[in-house]
């Protein structure tokens, strides 16, 4: 078998056998395939894709290129949940343990903040000395205990994955469908989880822009799942607009702890009930209408925010932080930005918005950019909200007074503001499986 038959094989639309996938992600994670051939093969398949099969076989060899984790021994169902990204989500600082608090167990692996998306463990590390590079015994000793916890992925897990996406980031091949489908569910089913539920968001701040293309990723995910024997679902929520009020760490990190008390913002707190029942239903805890409630009263009776705080102090983390956010980072400067004319907010450009935050200091533009966990956006005015000229839209923070400017002039031209009140959206468009 040779590698550059397979890459004749697939520029011809041949359908390649899982042998022939195998061999081609052994061989590169080895060393065996150069750099040059898998970047003809990824080009290959972003131009003449892969059958489900194809995609499924692939996904199965790279979560297999290296360590995958084995949650056996923890009794109970083990839930997990994938985001594709965007701005504002907290999402799983709120989920995971309104679901944990309900005996469902949450191995959870994490990545960082890239571009205008924000990242779980920057958010996390926020507040003061919690913890995200644990060891294997210390990631499995706090799933059993504390029913959840939220680390970042060993270089051990799936190097096939990240290898073969820093060769597409620089050969124009990232936005190949079943290569994104692949890449997410390779790492989800080396977690080891039994049930995985995937938030797959749409609009001007997700990558997949259109509901239909979304659709089609969650679709194509779904079915991987379910051929390696995942409990599976997926939801198609919306991105056109930050999620929440708050966007950079320390300040989303408030918002995720004011949600938790009951006390979050309408559209984030309405997102979070419905992912965490979707994951309990997944679990086997009910039916959704039951498990709306389980979450809800998880909420209400404080036993959620109360795993959060064991989460928080079992990751070396304050646990204070649960009862007085004031704890976390608190930025030295902040500037009002605001409307320059009386309407409606008709429209919000939510990657708009997400590039503000990076410059303030709250993301990275590379890699190896440092975070600055106490910058961030506070939104006063969102979509659907009546404005007078000289009312707040929003409040920026960082420590960096420099940044100011140019993080305002961005987000100021991220909002849209016209005579008339726009169409409500939905937040969540579908559910898949």
């Amino acid at each position: 078998m040779r590698a550059s038959d397979l890459i004749e094989k697939k520029k011809q639309g041949g359908e390649l056998t899982e042998q022939e996938i195998d061999f081609l992600i052994r061989g590169y994670v080895k060393g065996e395939i150069p750099d040059y051939q898998m970047s003809a093969w990824a080009m290959a398949v972003y131009f003449r894709g892969m059958t489900e099969r194809e995609t499924g076989w692939l996904t199965m060899a790279m979560a297999r290129s290296g360590e995958m984790l084995d949650l056996s021994f923890i009794k109970g169902c083990k839930a997990d949940k994938h985001s594709t990204g965007g701005v504002g989500d907290k999402t799983t600082l709120v989920i995971g343990p309104i679901v944990a608090s309900l005996g469902v167990k949450v191995a959870k692996m994490s990545g960082r903040g890239l571009g205008h998306t924000g990242g779980t463990l920057d958010k996390l590390e926020s507040i003061p000395g919690f913890r995200t590079a644990l060891t294997d015994e210390e990631f499995y000793r706090i799933v059993q205990e504390v029913g959840i916890c939220i680390a970042g992925q060993t270089k051990a897990l799936v190097p096939a994955d990240q290898m073969l996406y820093a060769l597409r980031d620089v050969t124009a091949t990232v936005d190949s469908l079943p290569l994104i489908a692949s890449s997410i569910m390779s790492k989800k089913l080396a977690c080891g989880s039994d049930a995985i539920l995937l938030d797959v968001k749409t609009g001007s701040g997700a990558f997949m822009k259109t509901e239909g293309e979304a659709r089609e990723l969650a679709e194509r995910m779904v079915k991987i799942g379910k051929m390696a024997g995942k409990k599976m679902a997926a939801l198609i929520t919306d991105m056109d607009v930050p999620l929440g009020r708050a966007i950079g760490n320390a300040l989303e990190v408030r918002e995720a702890i004011d949600t938790l008390k009951g006390e979050g913002p309408e559209d984030f707190t309405q997102i979070c009930l419905e992912l965490a029942a979707n994951m309990l239903f997944l679990a086997e805890k009910g039916s959704l209408d039951q498990c709306r409630k389980l979450a809800e009263e998880a909420v209400a009776s404080g036993r959620a925010l109360d795993i959060f705080a064991r989460m928080v102090e079992a990751q070396g983390g304050d646990a204070r932080v649960a009862e007085d956010p004031a704890l976390l980072p608190q930025a030295s400067e902040s500037m009002e930005v605001k409307a320059g004319e009386d309407g409606f907010v008709t429209a919000m450009d939510a990657q708009g918005c997400g590039t503000a935050a990076m410059v303030l200091g709250a993301g990275r533009e590379k890699k190896e950019d440092p975070v600055q966990m106490d910058a961030g956006i506070l939104l006063k005015k969102k979509t659907g909200d009546q404005v007078k000229q000289g009312d707040t839209l929003a409040v920026l923070y960082t420590s960096q007074k420099e940044r100011l400017k140019e993080g305002a002039r961005l987000l100021l031209a991220s909002y849209r503001i016209g005579p008339a009140p726009a169409p409500d959206r939905p937040h969540i468009f579908a559910r898949i499986g």
